[in-house]
């Protein structure tokens, strides 16, 4: 694990809907500079953790940091003037508007009263060359024109717009081919390479293993393990999914190899 700072950490954190208690003491860090994967089977309080994050759902009990500091997110507005971004699974991108009034919607620049069109574009692209992107032949063009993969880098580099410190992703990948993954992928490094840190939900192991530093496990709503992925195998991040623990952790948490 890096020794940097975290960015963003979480202790003891709860989140109940009436009797149905989602999220058990739950800790998360999360270090500029690196991929976390989060992980866990449907129903394991994965969207519920990230929501809270957010600001959608505040958490009922625990601490929440940010670069050190106690912070208290009570929604959306909160998070994002902390410099946390997500990028949703269903991207919310409006298909007959392009690229740059995507990236700016609803945070449109203005000057003297109108729309500053000319910086928008500028700025957009940018934040596009910044992260390397080479599949948009224009940043004028129409959502409605790109293909899966773009459409997803669109989302990520208007999560990366604002001077964002951490953006999490939710399945980036779902439904895209192989090469347009692997563009995607390669835009998830790229991030942490800026020293963002990354929040990846994702149920593609190979994909996790691909990109991630961490990999943070979670099992109906508490967060079993939190291991470096050079230290795990597939198999074992499988175990811990489905049954909490793997084969031999005791071992490996005497080596310190879980958290």
């Amino acid at each position: 694990m890096s020794s940097q700072e975290p960015l963003l950490e979480l202790r003891g954190v709860h989140k109940a809907f009436g009797p149905v208690e989602v999220l058990r003491g739950v800790d998360l860090t999360v270090r500029p500079g690196r991929v976390t994967a989060l992980v866990g089977d449907n129903g394991a309080g994965k969207s519920t953790l990230i929501k809270g994050i957010a600001g959608i759902y505040p958490f009922d009990e625990g601490e929440y940091t940010f670069e050190g500091t106690p912070v208290n997110v009570k929604n959306p507005r909160d998070a994002n003037a902390l410099g946390i971004e997500v990028v949703y699974q269903d991207l919310a991108l409006c298909d007959n508007l392009d690229v740059v009034h995507n990236m700016y919607l609803g945070r449109e620049l203005t000057k003297r009263g109108m729309v500053d069109q000319d910086s928008m574009e500028a700025r957009a692209r940018e934040t596009l060359n910044g992260l390397s992107v080479r599949t948009l032949q224009s940043v004028r063009t129409h959502v409605a024109a790109l293909s899966g993969g773009q459409r997803q880098t669109v989302a990520i580099a208007r999560a990366v717009l604002w001077n964002s410190k951490v953006v999490i992703l939710d399945e980036p990948t779902a439904a895209l081919g192989v090469a347009q993954t692997e563009q995607v992928l390669l835009l998830v490094r790229r991030l942490a390479d800026r020293g963002l840190g990354v929040i990846l939900i994702s149920h593609n192991l190979n994909d996790v293993f691909q990109v991630a530093d961490d990999i943070a496990v979670l099992y109906l709503g508490s967060m079993v393990a939190t291991v470096d992925r050079a230290d795990v195998t597939q198999g074992q991040v499988v175990q811990l999914i489905t049954t909490g623990t793997y084969e031999g952790r005791e071992a490996a948490a005497t080596n310190g190899e879980i958290r």
